[in-house]
């Protein structure tokens, strides 16, 4: 059960959700003090400054859209970073190696081994047949194998 588990949590694909998270945490912060440094004020400039920028009030309640319009601008401006900064090079990644031209993990198959083991075989019975002991050159054979 805990080996399944470390297998899960070594996959390709959770560590990059996690770096993406983790780089997405960070990156949101630093967009939320931009807007909310700079781009909440130019909104309260542009709806005419004072004490209710960006804001309107229905009976006595104040509504605060600059905010609104604050947090849509950083939404806007988190997601297209992420898009740009961390999935469209992980694409490009994937189609190079898709093409051949960026090495990815590479494991033996099947074939290759079964190849080398043929081939060692092969070294092995080779090496036994210049003397031919006692066993008339039988010695290391595989059954079957023409010689």
């Amino acid at each position: 059960m805990l080996k399944g588990f470390k297998d899960f949590l070594l996959r390709g694909n959770v560590v990059d959700l996690a770096v993406a998270v983790v780089i997405g945490a960070a990156f949101t912060a630093v967009v939320t003090a931009f807007t909310t440094a700079f781009l909440k004020p130019l909104i309260q400039l542009v709806s005419g400054g004072g004490q209710f920028a960006g804001t309107f009030v229905v009976n006595g309640v104040p509504f605060d859209y600059a905010s609104f319009v604050n947090a849509a601008i950083t939404f806007v401006l988190t997601a297209a970073a992420i898009y740009f900064l961390v999935i469209v090079p992980l694409k490009i990644v994937q189609e190079r190696r898709k093409r051949g031209e960026e090495a990815g993990p590479s494991e033996t198959t099947d074939v290759e081994l079964l190849t080398e083991i043929r081939d060692l075989l092969r070294e092995q019975s080779q090496a036994r047949r210049p003397g031919r002991g006692d066993d008339g050159g039988t010695a290391g054979r595989i059954p079957h194998q023409e010689r």
